[in-house]
């Protein structure tokens, strides 16, 4: 499962995005991320709204194995739910 997260800097909630990632990286062996910081990478909200097919209201923006899967809340979501995060 290949992870990509687009973000900016100083934004807590993409920072709490890529800590997730890199948990369930070091606890998955099927799990890798990238991390796209937008503004460093110049990727405007047009891009992502173009691959995400539909219009972006926050960052950070997620995709799974390419497919769009949202916004912080619903990487969280998945991660707990699909992929076992915080769960012992």
């Amino acid at each position: 499962m290949y992870t990509v997260i687009f973000g900016i800097a100083g934004c807590p909630t993409c920072k709490r995005a890529k800590e997730i990632a890199e948990r369930l990286k070091n606890e998955r062996d099927d799990f890798d991320f990238k991390y796209v910081d937008v503004q460093k990478d110049n990727v405007s909200k047009r891009d992502i709204e173009k691959s995400a097919g539909k219009k972006i209201e926050s960052i950070p923006q997620i995709f799974i194995d390419e497919h769009y899967l949202g916004d912080f809340n619903a990487f969280e979501q998945f991660a707990k739910k699909e992929l076992g995060l915080y769960s012992t």
